[in-house]
């Protein structure tokens, strides 16, 4: 019991970490998206405030373990932040499409901007280190909303990382398509998140049918 405590005290200062930097995450990657008219950065912004949303949540539900609320309330919040998470992801998988094809349409490739290449080289880094604590505190607490909320983090990551490339192949090679084609590819493994997060919060067993344990 005393190992769960402490587990889900570091799920705690986990998310506290993860939540403060959504936050700066999403507002200077906006206000950069806005400044260099880029809607990758916009994007990349749109999809901290839904992680923002989601991790607000998982860090009610963890404080109320860790204030040593009865099971039946703990299993309460565990599916309403399942939930959360799940639609959360879902939302950014509708941005994610809507936004590519804007920018297929308008043939508006990713711009530079060095606070915005800055912004995406630090969660680049930092948002798998985040995923990873998630999910091995997430399969210790036996809490799959937070292991659904380290699958939003590695979506982070991968953004970062897209906005990054699509930036540098335009430039380099004016494959101004480049980082929506990226970004649609993440579409499928959003999708299969949110549909995990979602059934677990209506309580179907095994939800988690991808092997998640072994993470």
């Amino acid at each position: 019991m005393r190992q769960h405590a402490i587990s889900v005290r570091k799920g705690v200062y986990i998310e506290l970490i993860s939540v403060f930097w959504m936050i700066v995450e999403a507002v200077v990657a906006i206000g950069a998206g806005v400044a260099a008219h880029s809607l990758a950065l916009i994007a990349f912004g749109a999809d901290s405030v839904i992680e923002l949303v989601a991790g607000m949540v998982l860090l009610w539900r963890l404080t109320i373990e860790m204030n040593g609320a009865s099971v039946y309330r703990v299993e309460r919040a565990e599916k309403v932040s399942s939930w959360v998470v799940g639609v959360a992801l879902w939302l950014l998988a509708v941005y994610i499409v809507v936004a590519a094809i804007h920018e297929w349409w308008t043939h508006h490739g990713a711009e530079s901007s060095g606070l915005g290449i800055g912004l995406a080289i630090v969660s680049g880094i930092l948002m798998p280190i985040l995923s990873g604590a998630k999910k091995r505190i997430g399969s210790t607490i036996g809490s799959k909303a937070l292991r659904a909320d380290g699958a939003c983090s590695i979506v982070c990551a991968y953004m970062a990382w897209f906005v990054l490339g699509g930036v540098v192949l335009t430039a380099l090679l004016g494959w101004w398509w480049i980082d929506s084609i990226a970004a649609l590819a993440l579409v499928y493994f959003v999708v299969k998140e949110g549909f995990e997060a979602i059934q677990e919060a209506r309580g179907v067993p095994d939800a988690c049918g991808c092997g998640c344990h072994d993470d």
